[in-house]
């Protein structure tokens, strides 16, 4: 498949994904979503491969989530995902980051926002980039994560911080991300590669079957997330349609000031 949104290359037992879309702030649109996919089936067939990167082009992101000038009243586009109705395969996604038998490593380069905040939490380790800043955006646009965004997200900083995360809409840095363990490490921008590196050199040495039967354990613990995340999809997929979703995205759009309080009316 020859990609157009993302970077896919393999080396020494590494496979690195890399957004493409500096322009749009590495924010993902279907084909950006279905390109990714075929790059971790990729890297889950093939033997050689022991650990994934996933990270974005540029120094000014990781990935903003969903891109907004793509979305609709009908999401994102034609294709439902699953039949979940947005327009991005989006669970698909998150299915192969989560369940590929091989770490996945988030190299946050810069802005980690909304749909691509998930994409790293997701991911089995994130390492960061000092000029990395983390949060969630979706009440603030009109959408949310139901699933592994929200409830793995409190797994790991806890029940309170995961709410203020999502209730707040705020923004991190790379240290406070580290503080409330949403991150692995804070390295110096111009270091995060040759980290990164480093960190996938050290489980290349360690055993492959090992390595896989610890992901599943892990994964194992919060499997029931899985059922929790399609009702969250398919509710979604009705919530764009309305009114109150529209406005979000509308502000967005026009760089206004959103306007949710006449929904309370």
């Amino acid at each position: 498949m020859e990609f157009t949104d993302i970077l896919y290359e393999k080396n020494d037992g590494v496979a690195k994904i890399t957004i493409n879309r500096p322009r749009a702030m590495n924010a993902f649109r279907g084909q950006t979503v279905e390109e990714m996919i075929t790059a971790f089936r990729d890297a889950w067939d093939d033997n050689t491969i022991g650990v994934v990167v996933l990270t974005g082009a540029g120094d000014r992101a990781f990935c903003a989530g969903g891109d907004q000038k793509e979305r609709g009243a009908d999401g994102y586009g034609e294709k439902g995902g699953l039949g979940n109705g947005i327009g991005l395969e989006i669970e698909t996604l998150h299915y192969y980051i989560r369940s590929i038998p091989k770490p996945v490593i988030a190299a946050v380069n810069g802005y980690a926002i909304g749909g691509g905040h998930v994409l790293h939490v997701i991911c089995d380790l994130t390492i960061a980039s000092d000029k990395a800043i983390f949060g969630q955006i979706g009440p603030k646009v009109g959408s949310y994560d139901a699933g592994f965004g929200s409830a793995y997200l409190a797994r790991i900083v806890g029940q309170k911080k995961a709410r203020e995360i999502w209730y707040l809409c705020e923004q991190y840095s790379a240290e406070e991300a580290r503080e409330m363990g949403l991150v692995n490490k804070v390295v110096p921008h111009e270091e995060l590669m040759a980290e990164v590196d480093r960190w996938c050199q050290k489980i290349l040495d360690k055993s492959p079957t090992a390595l896989k039967i610890l992901k599943q354990s892990f994964n194992a613990d919060v499997a029931s997330i899985e059922g929790i995340t399609q009702m969250g999809m398919s509710s979604l997929a009705m919530y764009y349609g309305t009114e109150e979703a529209l406005e979000g995205n509308a502000a967005f759009r026009e760089k206004r000031p959103v306007n949710f309080r006449k929904f309370r009316r």
